[in-house]
């Protein structure tokens, strides 16, 4: 068994409130869940406007294979344009 996990660092681009934040961050932690299987939630930054951290964990059956999806997730949070990555942290045991 594998275990791939990512913590991603994100700024949030256009918002004025701490509740614009949450529902940005709710709407892509709703659809990386739907589209990429994963278990995903916000793990830090809960009270600060433009900044959050989400964590996201992948069980499998090979390496490449949580390395695949975890690049995936990565790759899509980069096309959505509400948000930027500053920091991402990977780790696969």
């Amino acid at each position: 068994m594998i275990i791939g996990s990512c913590e991603i660092e994100l700024v949030i681009f256009g918002i004025n409130s701490l509740k614009e934040k949450r529902q940005i961050i709710k709407s892509l932690i709703c659809r990386i869940q739907s589209r990429f299987n994963v278990s995903i939630a916000e793990v830090g930054h809960n009270d600060i406007w433009r900044s959050g951290i989400i964590g996201f964990a992948c069980v499998t059956s090979s390496t490449k294979h949580a390395n695949q999806m975890i690049n995936n997730v990565i790759r899509f949070i980069e096309n959505d344009n509400r948000a930027e990555i500053v920091n991402c942290d990977i780790e696969i045991f």
